[in-house]
């Protein structure tokens, strides 16, 4: 895991100012604090930073291979395998990130369907002077590209670009409304001007700085459900999830996971005490808001049942208003999840004891666990209900102007994910995992566990795991109104205390409840922000968070309040002044 930047500048262009370079590798120095390195070839830089996880003492990149350079973050779990598939191959390091190099020297662009791992890669050939930007199927690892003045850049986070200097500070109102309306955005276009996203799966070949040639993976399957009996799904099923696991674990440094009570993360560790001779490291957060679901209780019992080591914490309201000032501001490709609370203050404990933790990410999109994937299968008559339908603001009329298109990108995706011969449910799945799995739940992954320097793994987003279940026939998902039926009936057999048929308790973080209690005093700080006073009525902000009568009215507040940080520092480039009060007053 790591952070790699570059410019790949047109031939009229003047050489890479050291000035610039050092400004991207330095905003990225939170995600490899191990070390950096970078190649200067005519108009081309490769920058990277480094986190050490595999080969810690020669993995340092860039790698050279013949005219090709390559730099990468992530992890490529097969590359044992990868290695014997290229004999003869003179590799110079054990790094699992050498692989790669060598198998774009043999097969071109296609070099990445035989890569098993997440990753944001870069590979530079000197002779032919291409440069190759990929990303990994699922869109575990983030990618940026960026048309600037002399050619393209790109880099692991937007906000390197910005620091940089190579784009200027401004929003695309159409994102600022997805995001208002979702809490995440969509598509390639990221919420800045100027800036895209490289697209799960996808390949760019750039030359001169331009762009030649896009490919792109798809990582769910098309075509109707498979024909299979239970049986042989299970058996099946447990071969992908162990291997999954086994590889997932690869490592040359401490690793553990975080453990709810769910379905989920109690696969996880099921498979991880039964792949490891030592107690597994299990990590679980909590609020100390009265009612709030904690799931401490049950992932203790889960803990205990396979004998793991189980470090509790807990979240209080004053840690939230201390420190979400760096929270928001970790998120420079924003996702107003509110799990990025909870997920922040887990990586800050874990890095105290290790640098790598297996996360469920995933498992409800590919066993069809989400409540909505049951409403999109049914009638509008019996209760259905298109997903992504209503937006945040829409009965919460603080905004100047009322969200119009904000939800096209998501009519988009419903398009292609019908496509295929899919089912309804495994329509639902695929539209799901175009935008709100990389772009929401990955995103805040990656970010939270690279502000304290954690690489996040995610077991489930595998394409074994894929393979053995995505395509399993409905009923083997969905069944009795209840979800990821298949993975219950394999915790019921390796993991009973589980408890895998009790109802999905959802989570939770009680930022409404902590915003209402403050809400007199947050409120025109809020609306005083010049972000916030751009896209709503102050005075109707204020009175919003005065008077908090509804969840949808918290979410509403919290949602102002995450913008009015994010754009205090990334559009207005101010950084975290203290806690939320002292950053909101300043100036």
């Amino acid at each position: 895991m790591c952070g790699i930047a570059g410019l790949i500048l047109s031939s009229g262009a003047a050489p890479p100012d050291p000035v610039v370079l050092s400004k991207l590798i330095g905003a990225l120095h939170h995600r490899g604090p191990d070390g950096s390195g970078h190649a200067v070839m005519g108009r081309v830089a490769l920058l990277h930073n480094r986190l050490a996880i595999i080969d810690l003492i020669t993995g340092d990149q860039p790698f050279f291979a013949g005219s090709a350079t390559l730099v990468a973050n992530g992890e490529i779990y097969n590359y044992k395998d990868l290695r014997e598939s290229l004999p003869g191959t003179d590799f110079a390091t054990n790094s699992d990130c050498e692989p790669p190099l060598h198998l774009w020297l043999r097969d071109g662009a296609d070099y990445v369907k035989q890569l098993r791992g997440m990753y944001g890669i870069a590979i530079h050939e000197r002779v032919r002077r291409t440069v190759i930007l990929s990303r990994d199927p699922f869109g575990i690892k983030p990618l940026y590209i960026a048309t600037i003045a002399d050619g393209l850049a790109f880099a692991s986070e937007p906000q390197a670009l910005l620091e940089a200097g190579l784009v200027k500070r401004s929003v695309r109102p159409a994102a600022v409304e997805e995001l208002l309306q979702l809490q995440f955005t969509t598509g390639a276009d990221t919420i800045f001007e100027g800036i895209q996203r490289v697209l799960p799966g996808e390949t760019i070949t750039c030359a001169d700085g331009h762009i030649l040639e896009r490919k792109r993976i798809d990582p769910v399957p098309a075509g109707p459900p498979e024909d299979i009996d239970e049986d042989t799904a299970m058996r099946r099923l447990d071969r992908a999830l162990t291997e999954s696991v086994d590889l997932h674990q690869r490592s040359d440094v401490p690793y553990g996971m975080f453990l709810s009570g769910g379905i989920d993360s109690a696969t996880l560790i099921t498979l991880m005490a039964r792949l490891n001779s030592q107690p597994v490291l299990a990590f679980t957060a909590g609020f100390d808001a009265p009612g709030a679901a904690d799931e401490r209780e049950q992932a203790a019992v889960i803990a205990r049942s396979v004998g793991a080591k189980h470090e509790a914490i807990e979240v209080t309201e004053k840690m939230v208003w201390q420190h979400l000032p760096e929270i928001v501001g970790a998120m420079d490709d924003p996702t107003m999840d509110y799990a990025i609370i909870p997920s922040w203050f887990l990586a800050r404990r874990a890095r105290q004891d290790v640098k790598v933790v297996l996360t469920g990410e995933g498992g409800d999109e590919i066993f069809g666990g989400y409540k909505r994937y049951r409403k999109a299968t049914l009638p509008w008559w019996r209760g259905g209900k298109a997903m992504w339908g209503d937006g945040s603001f829409d009965k919460v009329p603080v905004l100047r102007t009322q969200p119009s298109t904000w939800r096209d990108g998501m009519a988009a995706a419903e398009t292609r994910a019908a496509e295929g011969g899919r089912t309804l449910l495994a329509a639902a799945q695929a539209f799901d995992m175009t935008d709100w799995l990389p772009h929401d739940l990955l995103l805040k992954l990656d970010r939270c566990m690279m502000a304290h320097a954690v690489e996040g793994r995610t077991p489930f987003l595998d394409a074994g795991v894929m393979a053995a279940a995505y395509r399993l026939p409905d009923h083997m998902k969905l069944r009795h109104g209840m979800g990821k039926w298949i993975l219950r009936k394999w915790l019921e057999k390796n993991q009973p205390a589980a408890r895998p048929f009790a109802p999905k308790a959802g989570f939770t973080v009680p930022v409404g409840e902590w915003i209402k209690a403050q809400g007199s005093r947050l409120g025109p700080m809020v609306a005083a922000q010049p972000g916030v006073a751009e896209i709503a009525d102050p005075r109707k902000v204020e009175d919003l968070f005065r008077d908090i009568r509804r969840w949808r009215h918290g979410f509403a507040c919290w949602k102002l309040l995450f913008y009015a940080l994010w754009h205090r520092r990334h559009i207005q480039g101010l950084p975290a002044a203290g806690d939320v009060w002292e950053t909101l007053s300043s100036r």
